[in-house]
C-alpha cells in the first residue's frame, strides 16, 4: 500500500491545500518496504495533489486541515484519508504503517 503525507519541515502539515512538499511511502504487512521518498510541489494545490494522489496509486493519506470537498473526492476514490493529525511525520508515519493511527491523534513525540 502506498502512503501520503503532506509535509512542511518535520511536521504533517497543516493544510492539504498549502503542502509544497509530501512524503510517500510502500509498505506491506505493516512494514515499509523502502525508504520514504520525498516530493518537491512547485506550488500548493489541493487538485493538483489529488491528482498526483491518483497518479501514484495511494491507498491511504495522513493530512492535518482538508477541505470538505477533497476530503470527499477521495473518499469516492476509494481512498483512506486519516484527518485532524497534528505533530510530526515520523511518529505519524511509523503508525500509520502499524495500523494504529486515527483521525484527529496529537503526536506529542
Amino acid at each position: 500500500m502506498k502512503l501520503l503525507i503532506p509535509t512542511c519541515g518535520n511536521h504533517v502539515a497543516p493544510r492539504f491545500d498549502n503542502a509544497t512538499e509530501v512524503l510517500i511511502a510502500t509498505c506491506y504487512d505493516r512494514q515499509l518496504l523502502e525508504e520514504p521518498r520525498f516530493i518537491l510541489l512547485a506550488n500548493p494545490s489541493a487538485e493538483g495533489l489529488c491528482d498526483m494522489i491518483l497518479k501514484e496509486q495511494v491507498k491511504c493519506v495522513v493530512c492535518c486541515g482538508i477541505e470538505e470537498e477533497h476530503y470527499r473526492f477521495l473518499k469516492w476514490k476509494k481512498i483512506t484519508v486519516i484527518d485532524s493529525v497534528i505533530g510530526r511525520w515520523k511518529p505519524a508515519l511509523d503508525l500509520a504503517v502499524g495500523g494504529e493511527l486515527s483521525a484527529g491523534d496529537i503526536l506529542r513525540v
